[in-house]
């Protein structure tokens, strides 16, 4: 077996199911900040233009909004979430360390987003680790896999 499916059978082994809330919360905020993203792209380019390759900043912005949209409702519902979660999370490093820790840890005025970054990462890392949990699309598929192979 591979180290992945052993992390993967552990995880579902392991976990609590009231993570399953919090996983739809994240999926919720996720999704939220993508539609926040897009309706301020402007801000959020301005954001991504101090990488220095011609339209990488545009582009940047374009692949967050799109990740965010497309990956919310897929980790609020359960559908491919450790995929989804190794997706996320090279935005929200990117997110803690580039451009909200600069801002400072105790930064009231820009409501906190430093905290806010950090417990989203935390959050995607422990569901690329425990998964979807017991109610999401992704059990119901393995439940149905594991009927089919024993048949």
């Amino acid at each position: 077996m591979s180290v992945i499916t052993d992390v993967e059978k552990w995880g579902n082994s392991h976990r609590p199911g009231f993570l399953d809330i919090l996983r739809i919360a994240l999926g919720i905020f996720i999704t939220y900040k993508g539609l926040y993203f897009i309706t301020h792209m402007h801000e959020l380019e301005m954001t991504t233009s101090g990488v220095n390759v011609y339209f990488a900043g545009a582009v940047l912005a374009h692949y967050v909004v799109f990740a965010h949209i497309c990956g919310g409702p897929l980790i609020a519902f359960g559908v491919f979430t450790r995929i989804v979660c190794f997706i996320q999370v090279p935005i929200l490093i990117g997110a803690v360390f580039m451009v909200n820790a600069p801002k400072g840890f105790l930064s009231i005025g820009q409501h906190m987003e430093l905290w806010l970054s950090v417990v989203v990462l935390v959050g995607l890392i422990m569901f690329m680790v425990f998964g979807a949990g017991r109610y999401s699309i992704d059990a119901r598929r393995r439940r149905e896999m594991h009927i089919t192979e024993h048949q």
